[in-house]
């Protein structure tokens, strides 16, 4: 539990402790089993549904914390193997070497390819990982080196992989291969390979064809049950000595369709207008949703300026939909004015491989709710 109240207690984006986080009770019982036994997880779930968190509320449980090296590492933003290899490499030093002097120099000894990066703060005489990708001349060793440091650490490792489907896009096509002949080797190391891409995941994970099928437990993440998320809420509010309408946390979920992070949006910008000691109610719903979109707007305006005016088009089009089905059809193109089923299919094609779109079974939708409300009314 926390000492202090934070002035919100709708944390957006981050974890804090165990008071602030909402139930996932059974995930974190199935994914701790798993970690304990030593068994590698594929975590699988949609973006912004609160995987990260799940995974660092994990980390923090004394079960792992007091017996294991938690490592974790999001690769959400490479686009190479040197690149996957830096984050990694940087996360294992910042966690392993502050721990004693001797595995700092046993770092630099082990990770001999990246001697020549490490410099001395000129403060404190210490060692640091300041080196920069191009001091990564020959990944695949590096990346050796580095498990080999993990497997001689004096207590097990376990290492999350965040946006672990990054890898299939690197331009090194060998990467799932090379990555799973390491993994196999280790024994002192268990990894949670989590991803937001789910059928990039699920190709990855279960396909026979694939390095990484049949290599580790599968798990989804689905959205929290409304009625657990009502009473979460209802004590957040209460320890600001505030309430809430149970209704305007139902019409919160209804909107964002349980994904987490959206919902912890709306409920902290609803927290923030509600006055101490008072009950917040439905009215504030428009006010709140209004708030978070405006603070958004000049984001969503330089995400369109980025775009081609076929993809406009199309963003649009989902947007007054709220969830398009058969976009290529001759109906919806007539309906929404737009050019040709070709222009359609190729403007998707863009948008899903920029995350600006999702696709479930056969329909389409703009992952960020509050960037589809603002362009159905305002663009």
């Amino acid at each position: 539990m926390a000492n202090k109240m934070i002035s919100n207690p709708f944390v957006v984006g981050k974890y804090l402790t165990d008071e602030y986080f909402c139930d996932r009770i059974e995930e974190t019982a199935f994914l701790l089993k798993q970690i304990v036994n030593g068994r590698n997880v594929a975590l699988i779930s949609p973006r912004r549904m609160g995987k990260t968190e799940l995974i660092h509320h994990c980390m923090r449980q004394s079960d792992i914390a007091d017996n294991y090296f938690p490592i974790f590492v999001d690769i959400y933003a490479t686009t190479s193997l040197a690149e996957f290899v830096y984050q990694l490499g940087k996360a294992v030093y910042e966690k392993l070497a502050p721990k004693s002097e001797i595995w700092k120099q046993r770092f630099f000894s082990v990770v001999s390819s990246l001697r020549m990066g490490f410099k001395l703060d000129p403060m404190t005489g210490e060692p640091g990982f300041d080196i920069g990708l191009g001091d990564i001349k020959t990944p695949q060793t590096t990346l050796d080196e580095i498990f080999n440091y993990l497997e001689q650490a004096e207590k097990p490792c376990i290492v999350a992989i965040d946006e672990f489907q990054q890898i299939g896009n690197y331009e090194e096509k060998n990467t799932e291969a090379m990555l799973r002949t390491l993994i196999q080797r280790c024994a002192n190391t268990s990894f949670i390979f989590a991803g937001s891409k789910r059928h990039m995941m699920a190709n990855m994970f279960t396909s026979p064809s694939k390095p990484f099928y049949q290599s580790s437990i599968t798990m989804g993440l689905n959205p929290i049950p409304l009625d657990t998320y009502c009473q979460f809420a209802a004590r957040m509010f209460k320890l600001g000595e505030r309430s809430i309408e149970e209704d305007v946390v139902r019409s919160v979920y209804e909107d964002y369709n349980g994904c987490t992070w959206f919902m912890q949006m709306m409920m902290n910008e609803l927290f923030a207008l509600t006055p101490m000691r008072e009950k917040c109610v439905k009215s504030m719903l428009p006010q709140a949703k209004r708030g978070i979109i405006l603070s958004q707007e000049q984001t969503y305006k330089e995400t369109l300026s980025q775009m081609a005016p076929r993809q406009k088009m199309l963003l649009q089009a989902i947007a007054r939909d709220k969830e398009a089905r058969n976009i290529t059809s001759q109906e919806f193109i007539s309906r929404h004015s737009l050019p040709s089923a070709s222009s359609v299919q190729s403007a998707a094609k863009g948008l899903l491989s920029s995350d600006i779109i999702t696709k479930d079974d056969d329909a389409y939708r703009i992952y960020d709710y509050f960037f589809s409300e603002w362009l159905a009314k305002v663009y």
